[in-house]
């Protein structure tokens, strides 16, 4: 991804005064790491040495699960990570800041600052409430926080003010239009609006498919409202179905600043272009092709 892309996702997520950006995809492959490492560069380009964590497993060399290649991290010094410290790189050495309570799928965690340029893996806390213990740590140690991010563990968004980036690509749909559908409702998902007063019922935990269909079943006119979007237990049509009959509203709502596309899947590839632009029209937000480097008209 080009510089000046990074550069510009940046810029859109200090806009909402947020110390935190969080990058979350439609699936796996969709160009999350090379959208978060984007961001990162433009940090460390902008002079700011920024923490970084995953909702899972990033930066090593090829994928568990289907051992494909998958893009490295390659970090300044001065960077702050939150990893698991078996992976830890032995040479050059790191700065070990903290060694917070938390447990990763590969061990404790460990919060550290790079001390030498070389390639890390981040390995993060596998749940909501561990995630969010990290990004408190990291911002001890860094003044932003970047979090590669994992779809199923959306819960992880809950309770924080962090701006939201949502990638979405080829790898994750077999057309164009379904690849469309699945971030259209991803995104509405993300932005239910705040619930600014009047008459409501309120949903105490999650909004299931089946309580979602009983409250369109009886015309449910009042504003549905949840604590925050990721009480939304709904995907797909179903949420964009849910949310074209039903006025879903939040207490603490969430901020999505960009869409990010990549066209080139393992299996086959989408129009660039024309995939972009049918994005960006469907989610109205500002949206970037991580491999062309063009932003969409």
């Amino acid at each position: 991804m080009h510089a000046r892309v990074g550069e510009s996702i940046l810029q859109l997520a200090r806009e909402t005064g947020a110390s935190s950006l969080f990058v979350v995809g439609t699936g796996k492959n969709v160009g999350k790491t090379v959208t978060m490492r984007a961001i990162y560069e433009a940090c460390v380009r902008d002079g700011v040495a920024p923490g970084l964590a995953s909702i899972g497993r990033d930066g090593e060399a090829v994928d568990a699960g289907d051992a494909l290649p998958k893009p490295r991290l390659r970090l300044s010094p001065g960077t702050v990570i939150a990893t698991a410290r078996d992976v830890l790189p032995r040479s050059p050495a790191t700065e070990v800041l903290e060694l917070p309570r938390l447990q990763t799928a590969a061990g404790s965690l460990v919060v550290a600052r790079v001390r030498a340029s070389a390639l890390y893996e981040l390995v993060g806390p596998p749940t909501a409430s561990g995630i969010r213990e990290c990004v408190a740590v990291l911002l001890r140690h860094a003044p932003y926080a970047i979090v590669d991010g994992a779809i199923d563990r959306i819960a992880a968004l809950a309770g924080g003010g962090d701006a939201i980036v949502v990638a979405c690509g080829a790898s994750a749909a077999a057309t164009p239009e379904e690849a469309v559908d699945d971030v259209r409702a991803l995104v509405a998902r993300l932005r239910v609006p705040a619930y600014e007063g009047g008459e409501a019922l309120e949903i105490d935990g999650a909004l299931t498919p089946s309580r979602a269909s009983e409250l369109i079943r009886a015309k449910e006119s009042r504003a549905i409202v949840v604590r925050d979007p990721t009480q939304i237990a709904l995907t797909g049509k179903a949420a964009l179905h849910a949310l074209s009959r039903l006025q879903l509203r939040a207490r603490r709502p969430l901020r999505v600043v960009a869409v990010t596309v990549s066209s080139l899947g393992r299996d086959g590839s989408f129009e660039p272009r024309a995939f972009a632009r049918s994005v960006a029209e469907a989610t109205g937000l500002p949206t970037f092709d991580v491999y062309t480097a063009e932003r969409a008209a």
